[in-house]
């Protein structure tokens, strides 16, 4: 009898009625009868478990029936997000699946549902009023809510993502309505791999996980962190097209040392001091393995906002047996080194020409550093401890010494470091804009462009603003940051600044191990993903200062970095998806998650 990989015991677990899970079982003994696994193998590249009504493996023009067992009514058809079309269920639809009388006579197209929510998003005149809405959306509807952030990706990114989604973490227990992924605590200890069969999907390809020590810019946010591996699923989907089914959110509670969260009765997670050393390390151990041992080989593990110690740590813990990618660590200097690449043609001269310097020396910083390195290793074929002698990080012992030492001292790198500066992880109530102002006049006076990054997120915790930069460089700043900014005019002259931010990276990156069965994540692999997200920057955009492309091309750009990583991974000899794609970029946008409404027999 072949392999299910799904246990009788797991999926006749009572959540079906007793005729339901009777058809169910007579559906799985045909499936193990006529040799067939529950897992579609062929179509993993598109993500999911396989659809025992064919909808992973049938084209868009294909009909398809939404229902595994039979029902008596259309009502539960309309509360599953995954199949509700809500009123563009047609009259045909709703005769065939019990749905007569459940919905207004009106029958909408998607594209007058998703008119009628912009319009409605666009009368909420709160940030997190919007986030909600969205993520209502998504929990009843999840197509009509893809196909609306695809189409209005500019305007709806900041919505789901940085900066909104900063806000939310933060009130995430006043604002808590339905789980979205899954908790997994110290109380789990001991029962990881049994917690992650409670996930009703099997075939997961792509898993974000943090333990919210390290949110954003806004510190530890403990349990309400699920926000984020929430959010950056979402432009998993949206951005680089993974399957929705494809992707696990996962929030590990080990406590929290944020007070504030210890004594608010609305905190969802454990009332307790973050655990540390052995007992935390043992914990994410098991995570890890029973992640292995339930998903396989091939599953992207995404750490995301661990605090510094534990970042590292667990990357090179894990780099050499699982399938990990540190965001903060990778995708920051991924989409920062794609930024200075492009920005190379603004500026003239090589990567080693030049000299860079760091205001803040954490994770993000040093893992921009190395990369940094690593190009101008390849470019010039230097080794990579001579590379790292033109880059100068500061960290916040520089920071802490006298107002007049620190001027000094900041201000001669500036000289030394021209024309880059990234700035990150800086207190502005403490008077950094000053400081920094200081800096930026600095490099100014001798360079004709000036480089200046500012990544922190999301947005108020920015180092400095696209205005402040302008300002303080008298209009000739090449600007960028991690969260948006609204456009300047200088002088007469309108600047908009660009964003140097991950979601550039990440989707289009993870597509690429996907698609390519990579077994591992290999630093060429990062360095082809900068250079491809580069490659895609305009002469009209330079015109305008910016350095990287708008983000309404975004899932083409991520279809030619998905290609240029599945390239290096088949390279290295990392891909086990063979034989080789003859065209990767086509190759890319076929795998793509289409949110178009299917047709219903």
């Amino acid at each position: 009898m072949p392999n299910t990989m799904l246990s009788f015991k797991h999926l006749l677990r009572p959540v079906l009625g007793g005729e339901e899970r009777k058809s169910w079982c007579l559906l799985l003994l045909r499936k193990m009868m006529n040799g067939c696994n529950l897992v579609d193998n062929d179509s993993a590249v598109a993500g999911g478990v396989e659809d025992m009504y064919g909808e992973d493996i049938a084209t868009m023009g294909q009909p398809v029936t939404p229902w595994t067992v039979s029902v008596a009514s259309g009502y539960t058809l309309m509360r599953d997000p995954r199949h509700n079309k809500g009123v563009a269920f047609t009259e045909r639809e709703r005769d065939a699946h019990y749905l007569r009388g459940l919905l207004p006579p009106i029958v909408l197209s998607q594209e007058l549902q998703e008119k009628r929510i912009m319009h409605m998003l666009r009368q909420y005149k709160v940030p997190l009023q919007r986030y909600m809405a969205m993520m209502d959306l998504q929990e009843r509807n999840e197509r009509l809510f893809y196909k609306l952030l695809i189409d209005n990706v500019e305007e709806l990114l900041p919505v789901v993502y940085t900066p909104t989604v900063g806000e939310a973490c933060q009130k995430y227990g006043s604002i808590f309505r339905r789980p979205q992924g899954l908790y997994i605590s110290l109380k789990e200890k001991g029962k990881i791999l049994e917690v992650l069969k409670n996930w009703p999907e099997r075939s997961v390809q792509v898993i974000v996980v943090t333990d919210g020590e390290r949110i954003l810019g806004l510190g530890d946010l403990g349990c309400q962190g699920m926000g984020i591996p929430v959010g950056k699923l979402s432009l998993y989907t949206a951005l680089g097209g993974v399957r929705p089914s494809a992707c696990l959110p996962i929030t590990i509670d080990v406590g929290t040392n944020n007070e504030k969260l210890l004594n608010d009765e609305f905190y969802i997670g454990l009332r307790q001091r973050r655990a540390t050393g052995q007992e935390y390390a043992e914990l994410l151990h098991e995570f890890m393995s029973a992640v292995k041992q339930n998903y396989g080989e091939k599953v992207l593990i995404q750490f995301e906002d661990f605090a510094n110690h534990n970042a590292f740590e667990l990357l090179a813990r894990y780099s050499s047996s699982h399938l990990v990618f540190n965001d903060d660590i990778q995708g920051t200097a991924s989409v920062v080194l794609a930024g200075l690449l492009a920005a190379l043609k603004l500026l003239g001269g090589t990567l080693a020409d030049h000299r860079f310097l760091f205001l803040g020396a954490g994770e993000a910083g040093t893992g921009i550093a190395e990369l940094i390195a690593l190009e101008m290793s390849k470019q010039t074929g230097n080794p990579i401890e001579e590379n790292r002698k033109k880059i100068w990080l500061v960290d916040s012992k520089v920071l802490r010494i006298s107002s007049k030492k620190r001027l000094d001292l900041l201000s001669k790198l500036a000289y030394l470091c021209l024309p880059f500066l990234t700035v990150m992880n800086l207190n502005r109530m403490a008077g950094v804009d000053c400081r920094l102002s200081e800096v930026v006049e600095a490099m100014a006076s001798i360079n004709e462009k000036p480089l200046i990054m500012a990544l922190s997120n999301p947005t108020s915790q920015a180092e400095c603003t696209g205005e402040e930069a302008y300002t303080w460089s008298e209009g000739r700043a090449i600007f960028a940051s991690g969260s948006p900014f609204d456009p300047f005019e200088y002088d007469g002259k309108v600047f908009v600044p660009g964003q140097a931010n991950n979601a550039y990276i990440f989707p289009g990156f993870g597509l690429g191990v996907i698609m390519s069965g990579a077994i591992r994540v290999h630093e060429d692999m990062l360095l082809a993903a900068s250079e491809a997200l580069a490659a895609q920057v305009t002469g009209e955009h330079f015109k305008k200062g910016l350095i990287y492309p708008p983000f309404s091309d975004i899932r083409k750009i991520s279809a030619n970095i998905a290609a240029k990583v599945a390239a290096k991974a088949y390279e290295l000899g990392l891909a086990s998806h063979l034989p080789q794609p003859e065209d990767l970029v086509k190759y890319a946008e076929n795998c793509m998650y289409s949110p178009v409404y299917r047709t219903y027999r």
